[in-house]
């Protein structure tokens, strides 16, 4: 059993954000494969099926982003599975929009969900989807950009990056984590480099 979380905040009011990108990936996920994430499960809403070929089990956390790793500390030992089994999805404040960056480990990068999971998980030792959401020049508060909501000038961009990230999904559930980072990996210029590896 493979468990694929996407990180996120629930309530109507953070669906449409840079933050929950990893719940717009998993809803994606569900929509291809006919799931239904609606299940309340070990502090989140879960649903079971099949992806590439192997059972999985998708899930959205429903605690607060800064509380993920609550939740899928359950849903891990709930599905019997290690956490070199999982697939964390989460947004990346490091990486610009429409870029992605599969890890197979990594600490945090500054990440309030990724730090939470590490934390419960007690190791950085799982594979994760990071998905870019830099916008070109940043403004104002990094904590009030990535809750406010997607723009309409973003919806097409937000739109490819999802597909791309629940592709990457498939791609490491049928042929493997490094498979995926040869795939989907491309380079960033130095800066963005520094910051996406920390």
């Amino acid at each position: 059993m493979r468990l694929i979380v996407g990180l996120g905040n629930p309530g109507i009011e953070y669906a449409w954000t840079p933050h929950n990108l990893g719940f717009l990936v998993v809803d994606k996920l569900a929509e291809d494969a006919g799931i239904r994430v609606t299940r309340p499960e070990s502090k989140s809403f879960a649903g079971v099926g099949q992806i590439a070929g192997q059972e999985i089990v998708l899930a959205k956390p429903q605690t607060m982003m800064n509380l993920s790793g609550l939740a899928v500390s359950e849903l891990a030992r709930r599905a019997g599975c290690e956490p070199a089994d999982m697939i964390v999805l989460c947004d990346d404040i490091a990486l610009p929009w429409g870029m992605i960056r599969v890890r197979e480990r990594g600490s945090a990068g500054g990440h309030n969900g990724l730090k939470s999971v590490i934390s419960a998980l007690g190791t950085m030792e799982f594979p994760r989807v990071r998905l870019g959401v830099k916008p070109e020049e940043m403004r104002g508060d990094l904590k009030e950009y990535v809750l406010r909501e997607i723009r309409r000038d973003e919806e097409d961009l937000v739109a490819e990056e999802i597909e791309l990230g629940a592709e990457a999904v498939k791609v490491i559930l049928a042929e493997g984590t490094q498979s995926a980072m040869n795939r989907f990996n491309r380079r960033v210029t130095p800066d963005e480099e520094d910051q996406a590896e920390k």
